[in-house]
């Protein structure tokens, strides 16, 4: 075997997988093979001047490389079984819990210090939000920031490269049972290990599901989030902010009963665009350094939806919906709720006129020619719950952008040790469906590397 581990992914599972595996035992021969560039290359073209949207890199900066999708973000760990996956339902509640503080305090020691801290624990937002049909989950959050979740990155890299060898730009094409082990292909060589961990996000949904075909791995469908990214002022919030940073708020709709929650509050954020698999969707981030703050917040409000027999591709239904906004729009579209309300697209007039000015240069356009009826009506009850607890939100002005899709991947079938039907192949993260937040991902990393270790 060239390696005794060979991990597929540089997100947060790979990462922490990498960092639990050298620190128990640095005689380990360990390979990460990732798609993207190291963290220092990780450069998106687009600075508003020049390059005003996406040109389709043939490698995505934000979504792929050291760090994963989640090095652009603005670095939430969200502490909880509530949210962001089912990795308790394989591990145990308080293993999951344990394994979450335990990253926490990871990245804390690499950078993160003086950093926040936030829980709902005895907050009085809870009895406020059952008092108008909201619920708000439970939850701890550590808040980097982009920035300072930049430097914790840094910081971990500069630790691992010297323990483990990275193979940036390497995307691996196929893996083969071989004996003993297992093999990876790659354009530039193939590489033999006896475990293999693989961890390669949301964006790597398609690959992995050629994988699992060509392993006879089972996976069963899972589910698509579809919705708009809210922007306002960020005084509109600043009570639930404060307190909390981030709310997880969930409302039943009266209409068809479907749930809508809030995802992603960014404080004093911008608004963002993303580009998986060539279709450009929106997203959010914020900084802990005030510098770099905006006087808006922003939050997602996604309905999830779950298909049953005979259709299969809940991935492609939210393909099929982005790529219609970015075909109406060339990319992401932007509309005040006003005008959404009044049943008229928003112009390049009405949105220089509007009270909340926009992070993100979008198109104006109309996302009721986008989203599906029930969705979008689904959103626009959620906007009126939302304004009984922060007034303002369901103001004319809010900017709605479209459209956002969190794609998950098929969930992937593993044992309680997050280990495929083949013996030391182990599938974790965002790519294996079963996690769904950085938290959780790193906290399976560190799991499968103490399994491999034999360790608890």
């Amino acid at each position: 075997m060239d390696y005794d581990v060979i991990i597929i992914g540089a997100g947060p599972g790979g990462i922490f997988a990498a960092y639990e595996l050298s620190k128990e035992n640095s005689d380990l021969k360990i390979a990460v093979f990732e798609a993207g560039n190291e963290l220092s290359k990780r450069k998106c073209p687009i600075d508003g001047v020049r390059v005003k949207s996406c040109i389709n890199c043939e490698r995505c900066s934000i979504m792929s490389g050291f760090g994963g999708a989640g090095a652009f973000s603005d670095g939430k760990y969200n502490i909880t079984n509530d949210f962001g996956g089912t990795l308790h339902e394989y591990i145990g509640k308080e293993e999951a819990i344990r394994l979450m503080h335990y990253v926490d305090s990871i990245n804390v020691s690499h950078g993160g210090e003086g950093t926040r801290l936030y829980t709902t624990a005895n907050t009085k937002l809870k009895t406020i939000c059952m008092q108008n049909k909201l619920q708000l989950l439970d939850a701890s959050v550590r808040h980097l920031g982009t920035d300072i979740n930049y430097v914790v990155l840094e910081n971990l890299y500069t630790e691992l490269k010297e323990k483990a060898e990275f193979r940036f730009c390497t995307p691996v094409k196929h893996i083969e049972i071989v004996d003993g082990g297992y093999k990876v292909i790659t354009d530039e060589g193939e590489y033999t290990a006896s475990k293999c961990i693989v961890s390669v996000g949301r964006s790597g949904s398609k690959w992995m599901e050629q994988i699992c075909k060509e392993l006879d791995i089972p996976t069963q469908s899972n589910r698509v989030d579809l919705g708009v990214r809210v922007e306002l002022p960020a005084a509109l919030f600043a009570h639930l902010t404060d307190e909390l940073y981030e709310s997880k708020i969930v409302y039943r709709t009266e209409k068809f009963e479907d749930k809508v929650r809030t995802f992603c509050m960014n404080p004093k954020g911008s608004v963002v665009t993303e580009n998986t698999n060539g279709i450009i969707t929106v997203n959010g981030h914020s900084y802990e350094d005030p510098a770099k703050q905006t006087g808006n917040t922003n939050f997602a409000l996604l309905v999830s939806k779950h298909f049953s027999f005979p259709f299969k591709d809940s991935n492609g239904y939210g393909e099929s919906i982005a790529r219609l906004s970015n075909m109406l729009g060339g990319g992401v579209i932007v509309q005040r709720f006003g005008d959404l309300i009044r049943g008229r697209r928003t112009n390049h007039n009405r949105l220089a006129d509007s009270f909340t000015i926009p992070t993100l240069k979008a198109e104006p356009g109309d996302l009721s020619l986008v989203l599906p009826k029930r969705i979008l009506d689904g959103i626009i009850e959620m906007i009126y719950a939302l304004d009984k607890i922060a007034p303002g939100t369901a103001n004319d002005d809010t900017l709605l952008y479209g459209v956002e899709v969190k794609f998950y991947n098929m969930e992937v079938s593993v044992n309680e040790r997050l280990e495929t039907k083949h013996s030391g192949l182990y599938m974790i993260g965002d790519g294996s469906g079963v996690t769904h937040s950085l938290s959780h991902a790193s906290a399976s990393g560190v799991f499968v590397a103490r399994d491999i270790l034999g360790i608890s």
